[in-house]
């Protein structure tokens, strides 16, 4: 019996969507105000959605506090109240969309939770703007 558990979390974070290669008349034609380069901020909210078997020894199918503290460590720490472009190392050369962020934390996460569990991340950006990544 496959079962899907879900976290939420909330951070706070600016960036600048722009490429470099490009001038800044370019980047203002495809990525508009969000091309600002003094940057601009969100409030991310995030559920984290893990699925797999419950597990009949202890009727869990994960331990939510194990997930929580791992989008505490993995997401939450290294991207509440940054400048996703200046202070995150995985933003560095990758342009810090909604699509791209909700990417990385994907394979933070990925990287921490056993394989046998299928992880689905959904990411809004404003209460009208979100993304869902299932590692496709």
């Amino acid at each position: 019996m496959k079962i899907t558990a879900c976290r939420t979390a909330h951070f706070n974070a600016a960036h600048r969507l722009y490429r470099k290669d490009w001038s800044d008349q370019k980047n203002k034609e495809i990525f508009g105000k969000c091309s600002n380069p003094h940057y601009h901020g969100h409030n991310y909210e995030l559920i984290v959605a893990v699925s797999g078997e419950i597990d009949t020894e202890t009727g869990y199918l994960i331990d939510l506090k194990i997930l929580k503290d791992y989008i505490r460590t993995e997401v939450e720490d290294p991207l509440d109240h940054k400048n996703l472009n200046e202070e995150v190392p995985e933003f560095k050369e990758l342009n810090p969309t909604v699509e791209n962020i909700a990417v990385v934390i994907w394979r933070k996460l990925r990287n921490k939770l056993p394989a046998k569990f299928d992880i689905e991340i959904t990411l809004y950006e404003t209460p009208r703007n979100f993304v869902i990544y299932k590692g496709e």
